[in-house]
């Protein structure tokens, strides 16, 4: 049993190792709260209820900071407020470039608040800096 166990848990955790910083962070916050779900609902077998729990709450944690990043990015990209919705309408997400370009050294940034809706309720409210690198370099 130990050892499905640990085999699913690597399987689980395999797409992680091409994930970026955002994706990694919104599926650890993902799986870990869908794992405590899980364990909590399934009364027979807890171990069991939190590794499918975990797993679901993974993927859907790095769903979500995918759209937030490719949002974000569109949104300062167009110059223009980007949104998407969820194919029933519950579920809504809205960046707007708040700021001008500034530089920061090497890199051009922007500001763009981030709102993610559901059922009609704002869940999220958050300020995303997107900052362009420039490469420099020496040519002769």
């Amino acid at each position: 049993m130990k050892k499905i166990v640990m085999i699913l848990l690597m399987l689980a955790l395999l797409p992680l190792a091409s994930c970026t910083p955002y994706h990694a962070q919104g599926a650890g916050v993902g799986g870990a709260v869908g794992g405590i779900a899980g364990a909590l609902l399934d009364n027979r077998n807890p171990w069991r209820g939190g590794l499918i729990g975990a797993g679901i709450g993974a993927i859907a944690g790095a769903t979500i900071a995918d759209i937030s990043v490719r949002g974000s990015q569109e949104a300062v990209s167009y110059g223009r407020p980007v949104e998407y919705r969820t194919e029933d309408g519950r579920g809504r997400y809205y960046a707007e470039p708040e700021s001008d370009y500034y530089n920061d050294g090497s890199t051009r940034c922007r500001k763009v608040r981030e709102q993610v809706w559901e059922d009609g309720r704002l869940v999220r409210d958050h300020v995303r800096e997107v900052c362009e690198g420039r490469r420099e370099e020496r040519r002769y």
